[in-house]
């Protein structure tokens, strides 16, 4: 049975994101695991944080709790990211998670040569985000997702889902949300 991660970004209890993202764990099949990051209240790294990390993995205590999350996602075989288009990305919530789970040792590792290499299960990654208006593309909320899971984690399948302009005045919201939903049915 897969082990599926998902990394829920939405703050709103009506969050469009979420409810595209129920749809694609309604298709998946697996044991869900999820991390909803307002809950988590995931702190951004501090020269502090960082070297309390460091000793850790210095010392090999790579099941101190503060490493949770480099574990969980470096664990799940399908990684599912629901995050709200904000401000040409994300919440910086999922910012804090990414720093929370780059980690050399569990994540990824260097080459002698200075080349990151991907410890992670993950054969999958899917990104699904909603937005009030146009997603501008590149979308670098899910481009700067995207990259850092292949060149660091070695996740090399992505799947992106998106329906944006639902704020528009005048906007079919149901319509773009039924499109959305029909790609991700035919997709996932």
């Amino acid at each position: 049975m897969d082990k599926i991660l998902y990394i829920n970004a939405c703050v709103r209890p009506e969050s469009r994101t979420r409810k595209l993202a129920e749809i694609i764990l309604e298709r998946l099949h697996g044991e869900v695991e999820e991390i909803n990051l307002e809950k988590e209240h995931i702190e951004p790294l501090t020269k502090e944080s960082l070297d309390h990390r460091d000793k850790l993995l210095e010392d090999g205590i790579m099941e101190a709790p503060e490493l949770k999350y480099a574990r969980q996602f470096s664990e799940a075989d399908i990684i599912l990211f629901a995050a709200p288009y904000w401000d040409l990305s994300f919440p910086a919530s999922v910012k804090n998670y990414m720093e929370a789970i780059n980690v050399c040792g569990i994540t990824f590792n260097y080459t002698e040569e200075g080349i990151p290499v991907g410890l992670c299960k993950a054969k999958r990654l899917i990104y699904v985000t909603t937005a009030g208006g146009p997603v501008i593309e590149p979308n670098m909320g899910y481009e700067y997702i995207r990259n850092l899971t292949r060149i660091f984690h070695g996740i090399e399948n992505a799947e992106y889902y998106k329906a944006e302009c639902l704020d528009v005045v005048g906007a079919d919201v149901q319509g773009i949300m039924e499109k959305a939903k029909a790609e991700i049915i035919s997709n996932v």
